[in-house]
Protein backbone atom coordinates (compact mmCIF):
# COMPACT_ATOMS: atom_id res chain seq x y z
CA UNK A 1 0.00 0.00 0.00
CA UNK A 2 1.39 3.39 -0.96
CA UNK A 3 1.13 6.23 1.51
CA UNK A 4 2.00 9.89 1.30
CA UNK A 5 4.93 11.60 2.95
CA UNK A 6 2.65 12.31 5.92
CA UNK A 7 3.17 8.72 7.07
CA UNK A 8 4.42 8.49 10.62
CA UNK A 9 5.21 5.65 12.98
CA UNK A 10 2.39 4.05 14.90
CA UNK A 11 1.28 5.62 18.16
CA UNK A 12 -1.35 5.42 20.89
CA UNK A 13 -4.85 6.65 20.08
CA UNK A 14 -6.60 9.48 21.82
CA UNK A 15 -8.02 8.32 25.18
CA UNK A 16 -10.91 5.91 24.67
CA UNK A 17 -12.83 7.82 27.35
CA UNK A 18 -13.26 10.54 24.71
CA UNK A 19 -15.75 8.27 22.95
CA UNK A 20 -18.17 8.29 25.90
CA UNK A 21 -17.37 11.26 28.15
CA UNK A 22 -20.11 13.96 28.12
CA UNK A 23 -17.58 16.65 29.07
CA UNK A 24 -15.54 15.87 25.95
CA UNK A 25 -18.66 16.08 23.79
CA UNK A 26 -19.44 19.50 25.31
CA UNK A 27 -15.95 20.70 24.37
CA UNK A 28 -16.36 19.31 20.84
CA UNK A 29 -19.60 21.20 20.42
CA UNK A 30 -17.95 24.43 21.53
CA UNK A 31 -14.59 24.13 19.79
CA UNK A 32 -15.44 22.11 16.67
CA UNK A 33 -19.10 22.11 15.66
CA UNK A 34 -20.00 25.70 16.56
CA UNK A 35 -17.08 27.17 14.62
CA UNK A 36 -16.47 24.90 11.61
CA UNK A 37 -17.61 24.85 8.00
CA UNK A 38 -20.04 22.02 7.24
CA UNK A 39 -21.84 20.78 4.16
CA UNK A 40 -25.32 22.31 4.47
CA UNK A 41 -27.08 21.05 1.34
CA UNK A 42 -27.25 22.09 -2.30
CA UNK A 43 -28.54 24.97 -4.39
CA UNK A 44 -31.30 22.78 -5.84
CA UNK A 45 -33.05 22.95 -2.46
CA UNK A 46 -33.76 26.61 -3.15
CA UNK A 47 -36.56 27.67 -5.48
CA UNK A 48 -35.10 30.93 -6.74
CA UNK A 49 -35.20 34.36 -5.09
CA UNK A 50 -37.58 34.44 -2.16
CA UNK A 51 -36.93 30.89 -0.97
CA UNK A 52 -35.20 29.02 1.84
CA UNK A 53 -34.28 25.58 3.13
CA UNK A 54 -33.63 24.39 6.65
CA UNK A 55 -30.27 22.66 6.64
CA UNK A 56 -29.48 19.41 8.40
CA UNK A 57 -25.89 20.50 8.76
CA UNK A 58 -25.32 19.24 12.31
CA UNK A 59 -25.80 20.15 15.96
CA UNK A 60 -26.35 23.85 15.19
CA UNK A 61 -29.61 24.33 13.25
CA UNK A 62 -29.06 26.50 10.17
CA UNK A 63 -31.43 27.98 7.62
CA UNK A 64 -30.23 29.01 4.17
CA UNK A 65 -32.13 31.83 2.44
CA UNK A 66 -32.18 33.50 -0.95
CA UNK A 67 -33.92 36.86 -0.61
CA UNK A 68 -35.48 38.86 -3.44
CA UNK A 69 -32.06 40.45 -3.95
CA UNK A 70 -30.76 36.96 -4.86
CA UNK A 71 -28.16 37.10 -2.11
CA UNK A 72 -27.40 33.80 -0.42
CA UNK A 73 -27.52 34.05 3.37
CA UNK A 74 -27.34 31.71 6.35
CA UNK A 75 -28.72 32.11 9.86
CA UNK A 76 -28.90 30.12 13.05
CA UNK A 77 -32.38 28.62 12.73
CA UNK A 78 -33.46 29.54 16.27
CA UNK A 79 -36.13 32.05 17.23
CA UNK A 80 -34.82 34.93 19.35
CA UNK A 81 -37.96 34.79 21.50
CA UNK A 82 -38.01 31.41 23.24
CA UNK A 83 -35.58 29.30 21.24
CA UNK A 84 -37.90 27.34 18.96
CA UNK A 85 -36.77 26.14 15.53
CA UNK A 86 -38.11 28.65 13.02
CA UNK A 87 -37.92 27.05 9.60
CA UNK A 88 -38.65 23.45 8.65
CA UNK A 89 -38.12 21.88 5.23
CA UNK A 90 -37.94 24.18 2.23
CA UNK A 91 -40.26 26.72 0.70
CA UNK A 92 -40.76 29.82 -1.39
CA UNK A 93 -42.09 32.75 0.63
CA UNK A 94 -40.90 36.17 1.67
CA UNK A 95 -40.70 35.50 5.39
CA UNK A 96 -39.93 32.83 7.99
CA UNK A 97 -42.47 32.47 10.78
CA UNK A 98 -41.76 30.73 14.06
CA UNK A 99 -44.52 28.16 14.69
CA UNK A 100 -44.42 28.77 18.46
CA UNK A 101 -45.59 32.39 18.82
CA UNK A 102 -45.56 33.59 15.18
CA UNK A 103 -42.52 35.82 15.41
CA UNK A 104 -41.81 36.57 11.77
CA UNK A 105 -38.44 37.19 10.12
CA UNK A 106 -37.51 38.38 6.66
CA UNK A 107 -35.22 36.27 4.50
CA UNK A 108 -32.58 38.87 5.34
CA UNK A 109 -32.88 37.79 8.99
CA UNK A 110 -34.55 40.94 10.31
CA UNK A 111 -37.43 40.57 12.77
CA UNK A 112 -40.50 41.83 10.93
CA UNK A 113 -43.25 41.12 13.46
CA UNK A 114 -43.61 40.06 17.08
CA UNK A 115 -47.32 39.72 17.95
CA UNK A 116 -48.22 41.87 20.99
CA UNK A 117 -44.63 43.06 21.11
CA UNK A 118 -45.77 46.67 21.00
CA UNK A 119 -47.16 46.16 24.51
CA UNK A 120 -43.62 45.60 25.82
CA UNK A 121 -41.76 48.93 25.98
CA UNK A 122 -38.44 47.14 26.60
CA UNK A 123 -38.55 45.04 23.42
CA UNK A 124 -36.19 46.39 20.76
CA UNK A 125 -37.07 44.48 17.60
CA UNK A 126 -34.16 46.05 15.71
CA UNK A 127 -31.67 43.87 17.56
CA UNK A 128 -33.72 40.66 17.69
CA UNK A 129 -33.13 39.34 14.19
CA UNK A 130 -31.93 35.84 13.41
CA UNK A 131 -28.27 35.30 14.31
CA UNK A 132 -26.20 35.33 11.09
CA UNK A 133 -23.89 32.51 10.05
CA UNK A 134 -21.24 32.33 7.33
CA UNK A 135 -22.26 30.76 4.01
CA UNK A 136 -20.45 29.77 0.82
CA UNK A 137 -20.69 27.52 -2.21
CA UNK A 138 -18.49 25.10 -4.13
CA UNK A 139 -20.21 24.32 -7.41
CA UNK A 140 -23.77 23.23 -6.52
CA UNK A 141 -22.87 22.54 -2.88
CA UNK A 142 -23.78 24.92 -0.05
CA UNK A 143 -21.72 25.20 3.13
CA UNK A 144 -22.40 27.02 6.38
CA UNK A 145 -20.43 27.93 9.48
CA UNK A 146 -22.16 29.08 12.70
CA UNK A 147 -19.28 31.54 13.17
CA UNK A 148 -20.18 34.57 10.99
CA UNK A 149 -16.53 35.69 11.06
CA UNK A 150 -15.12 32.38 9.85
CA UNK A 151 -12.37 32.29 7.25
CA UNK A 152 -13.75 32.24 3.68
CA UNK A 153 -14.97 28.87 2.48
CA UNK A 154 -12.46 28.83 -0.40
CA UNK A 155 -9.60 29.13 2.07
CA UNK A 156 -11.01 26.38 4.28
CA UNK A 157 -11.52 24.03 1.32
CA UNK A 158 -7.89 24.44 0.33
CA UNK A 159 -6.90 22.19 -2.57
CA UNK A 160 -9.89 19.83 -2.26
CA UNK A 161 -11.75 21.15 -5.36
CA UNK A 162 -8.59 20.89 -7.47
CA UNK A 163 -7.81 17.38 -6.20
CA UNK A 164 -11.34 16.18 -6.97
CA UNK A 165 -11.16 17.58 -10.51
CA UNK A 166 -7.66 16.19 -11.12
CA UNK A 167 -8.97 12.72 -10.33
CA UNK A 168 -11.65 12.86 -12.99
CA UNK A 169 -14.83 14.27 -11.45
CA UNK A 170 -16.60 17.36 -12.80
CA UNK A 171 -19.02 18.28 -10.01
CA UNK A 172 -20.85 20.79 -12.21
CA UNK A 173 -21.83 18.01 -14.63
CA UNK A 174 -23.63 16.01 -11.92
CA UNK A 175 -27.35 15.98 -11.10
CA UNK A 176 -28.84 15.44 -7.66
CA UNK A 177 -30.59 12.08 -7.30
CA UNK A 178 -31.61 11.51 -3.67
CA UNK A 179 -30.74 11.98 0.00
CA UNK A 180 -30.28 8.98 2.29
CA UNK A 181 -30.35 9.50 6.07
CA UNK A 182 -29.02 7.14 8.70
CA UNK A 183 -28.13 6.87 12.37
CA UNK A 184 -25.21 5.04 13.94
CA UNK A 185 -25.02 3.91 17.55
CA UNK A 186 -21.42 4.99 18.01
CA UNK A 187 -19.46 8.11 18.85
CA UNK A 188 -18.97 10.38 15.84
CA UNK A 189 -15.19 9.99 15.97
CA UNK A 190 -15.35 6.18 15.87
CA UNK A 191 -17.62 6.38 12.83
CA UNK A 192 -15.19 8.67 11.01
CA UNK A 193 -12.09 6.71 11.99
CA UNK A 194 -13.62 3.68 10.31
CA UNK A 195 -14.09 5.78 7.16
CA UNK A 196 -10.42 6.80 7.24
CA UNK A 197 -8.90 3.36 6.74
CA UNK A 198 -9.40 0.36 4.50
CA UNK A 199 -7.35 -1.93 6.74
CA UNK A 200 -10.66 -3.57 7.62
CA UNK A 201 -11.85 -3.87 4.01
CA UNK A 202 -10.47 -7.31 2.95
CA UNK A 203 -12.07 -8.95 5.98
CA UNK A 204 -15.32 -7.01 6.16
CA UNK A 205 -16.11 -5.66 2.68
CA UNK A 206 -15.76 -8.54 0.18
CA UNK A 207 -17.75 -6.62 -2.40
CA UNK A 208 -15.85 -3.37 -2.06
CA UNK A 209 -12.45 -4.96 -2.62
CA UNK A 210 -13.78 -6.27 -5.94
CA UNK A 211 -14.66 -2.73 -7.04
CA UNK A 212 -11.50 -0.93 -5.88
CA UNK A 213 -8.03 -2.41 -5.76
CA UNK A 214 -7.37 -1.89 -2.05
CA UNK A 215 -3.83 -3.28 -2.44
CA UNK A 216 -2.91 -0.17 -4.43
CA UNK A 217 -4.67 2.32 -2.15
CA UNK A 218 -2.90 5.69 -1.91
CA UNK A 219 -3.34 7.96 1.10
CA UNK A 220 -2.88 11.71 1.44
CA UNK A 221 -3.36 14.15 4.31
CA UNK A 222 -3.14 17.91 3.86
CA UNK A 223 -4.62 20.50 6.18
CA UNK A 224 -8.33 19.80 6.64
CA UNK A 225 -8.34 17.16 3.90
CA UNK A 226 -7.63 13.45 4.08
CA UNK A 227 -7.89 11.43 0.89
CA UNK A 228 -7.86 7.81 -0.27
CA UNK A 229 -7.40 6.93 -3.94
CA UNK A 230 -7.76 3.44 -5.39
CA UNK A 231 -7.80 2.22 -9.01
CA UNK A 232 -10.66 0.09 -10.23
CA UNK A 233 -10.37 -3.66 -9.61
CA UNK A 234 -10.29 -5.81 -12.79
CA UNK A 235 -13.15 -7.96 -11.45
CA UNK A 236 -15.58 -5.06 -11.81
CA UNK A 237 -14.51 -4.46 -15.40
CA UNK A 238 -15.27 -7.96 -16.70
CA UNK A 239 -18.57 -8.64 -14.94
CA UNK A 240 -17.28 -10.47 -11.85
CA UNK A 241 -17.76 -7.57 -9.40
CA UNK A 242 -20.88 -6.35 -7.59
CA UNK A 243 -21.21 -3.35 -9.94
CA UNK A 244 -20.10 -2.62 -13.49
CA UNK A 245 -17.20 -0.19 -13.05
CA UNK A 246 -16.70 0.49 -16.77
CA UNK A 247 -17.10 4.18 -17.43
CA UNK A 248 -15.48 7.57 -17.40
CA UNK A 249 -14.24 7.32 -13.81
CA UNK A 250 -11.39 4.81 -13.50
CA UNK A 251 -10.54 5.24 -9.82
CA UNK A 252 -12.25 5.64 -6.50
CA UNK A 253 -11.69 8.68 -4.33
CA UNK A 254 -12.82 9.12 -0.75
CA UNK A 255 -12.20 12.36 1.10
CA UNK A 256 -12.91 13.48 4.63
CA UNK A 257 -12.91 17.25 4.91
CA UNK A 258 -12.67 18.13 8.59
CA UNK A 259 -14.52 18.00 10.72
CA UNK A 260 -17.01 15.55 9.18
CA UNK A 261 -17.82 15.98 5.48
CA UNK A 262 -17.55 12.73 3.55
CA UNK A 263 -17.01 12.87 -0.22
CA UNK A 264 -17.10 9.52 -2.05
CA UNK A 265 -16.65 8.53 -5.69
CA UNK A 266 -16.75 4.96 -7.03
CA UNK A 267 -15.28 3.82 -10.36
CA UNK A 268 -17.70 3.70 -13.29
CA UNK A 269 -20.00 6.43 -14.50
CA UNK A 270 -19.66 9.85 -12.84
CA UNK A 271 -21.08 9.56 -9.33
CA UNK A 272 -20.77 11.16 -5.93
CA UNK A 273 -22.11 10.79 -2.42
CA UNK A 274 -21.49 13.77 -0.15
CA UNK A 275 -22.74 14.67 3.30
CA UNK A 276 -22.02 15.57 6.92
CA UNK A 277 -22.00 13.51 10.08
CA UNK A 278 -22.65 14.92 13.53
CA UNK A 279 -22.95 13.79 17.15
CA UNK A 280 -26.42 13.00 18.46
CA UNK A 281 -25.01 12.04 21.87
CA UNK A 282 -21.82 10.61 23.30
CA UNK A 283 -22.53 7.17 21.81
CA UNK A 284 -24.58 8.02 18.73
CA UNK A 285 -24.33 10.09 15.58
CA UNK A 286 -26.50 10.99 12.63
CA UNK A 287 -25.65 11.54 9.00
CA UNK A 288 -26.95 11.80 5.50
CA UNK A 289 -25.50 11.40 2.04
CA UNK A 290 -26.62 13.28 -1.06
CA UNK A 291 -26.18 11.12 -4.15
CA UNK A 292 -25.29 12.72 -7.50
CA UNK A 293 -24.80 11.15 -10.93
CA UNK A 294 -23.65 12.11 -14.41
CA UNK A 295 -25.74 11.81 -17.58
CA UNK A 296 -24.22 8.46 -18.61
CA UNK A 297 -25.48 6.71 -15.46
CA UNK A 298 -28.81 5.03 -16.28
CA UNK A 299 -31.41 4.04 -13.70
CA UNK A 300 -30.33 0.42 -13.55
CA UNK A 301 -26.70 1.33 -12.87
CA UNK A 302 -27.77 3.88 -10.23
CA UNK A 303 -29.96 1.29 -8.50
CA UNK A 304 -27.12 -1.22 -8.47
CA UNK A 305 -24.68 1.32 -7.03
CA UNK A 306 -27.13 2.38 -4.32
CA UNK A 307 -27.78 -1.25 -3.35
CA UNK A 308 -24.05 -1.89 -3.20
CA UNK A 309 -23.37 1.27 -1.20
CA UNK A 310 -26.09 0.37 1.29
CA UNK A 311 -24.52 -3.06 1.78
CA UNK A 312 -21.12 -1.55 2.52
CA UNK A 313 -22.71 0.97 4.88
CA UNK A 314 -24.49 -1.77 6.82
CA UNK A 315 -21.23 -3.68 7.17
CA UNK A 316 -19.54 -0.55 8.54
CA UNK A 317 -22.32 0.18 11.00
CA UNK A 318 -21.92 -3.22 12.62
CA UNK A 319 -18.17 -2.65 12.97
CA UNK A 320 -18.29 0.80 14.54
CA UNK A 321 -21.10 -0.10 16.91
CA UNK A 322 -19.03 -3.02 18.19
CA UNK A 323 -16.03 -0.69 18.59
CA UNK A 324 -18.19 1.69 20.60
CA UNK A 325 -19.22 -1.04 23.02
CA UNK A 326 -15.65 -2.23 23.50
CA UNK A 327 -13.95 1.14 23.85
CA UNK A 328 -16.59 2.31 26.34
CA UNK A 329 -16.06 -0.61 28.71
CA UNK A 330 -13.63 1.48 30.77
CA UNK A 331 -11.00 -1.25 31.14
CA UNK A 332 -8.51 -0.21 28.45
CA UNK A 333 -7.25 3.39 28.39
CA UNK A 334 -6.11 3.66 24.76
CA UNK A 335 -5.70 1.72 21.56
CA UNK A 336 -3.10 1.93 18.80
CA UNK A 337 -3.00 3.70 15.44
CA UNK A 338 -0.88 1.76 12.96
CA UNK A 339 1.72 3.66 10.98
CA UNK A 340 1.09 3.56 7.24
CA UNK A 341 -2.29 1.94 6.83
CA UNK A 342 -3.94 4.09 9.54
CA UNK A 343 -2.02 7.30 8.86
CA UNK A 344 -5.21 9.25 8.17
CA UNK A 345 -6.68 8.33 11.56
CA UNK A 346 -3.60 9.82 13.20
CA UNK A 347 -4.09 13.03 11.19
CA UNK A 348 -7.74 13.21 12.25
CA UNK A 349 -6.96 12.57 15.91
CA UNK A 350 -4.34 15.33 15.80
CA UNK A 351 -7.05 17.68 14.50
CA UNK A 352 -9.33 16.76 17.41
CA UNK A 353 -6.49 17.16 19.93
CA UNK A 354 -5.61 20.58 18.55
CA UNK A 355 -9.19 21.85 18.55
CA UNK A 356 -9.86 20.63 22.07
CA UNK A 357 -6.47 21.72 23.42
CA UNK A 358 -6.08 18.40 25.22
CA UNK A 359 -3.82 15.33 25.17
CA UNK A 360 -1.01 17.04 23.30
CA UNK A 361 1.84 14.92 24.46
Amino acid sequence: MAVSSTQVAGRPTIPWSWYSDPSILALEMERIFRCSWQYAGHLGELQGPGSYFASETGPVPIVITLDADAKLRAFVNVCRHRGAIVAVGAGKRGTLQCPYHAWTYGLDGRLRAAPRGDADPALDTSCMGLVPAAVGTWGPFVFANPDPDAEPLADALGDLPAVVAEHGLDIDALSFNRRVRFEIHANWKIALENFLECYHCPVNHPGLVEVIDERRLRLEAAGLRTSQFAPVHPRSLDGRGPIDANGEVDNGQNHLWFPTMKFNVLPGHPNLSIGPLWPAGTDSCASYLDYWFGESADEQWIDELLEFDTEVGNEDQALVQAAQRGSSAGIIARGWVLGGTETLIGHFQDFVRERLGLDRG
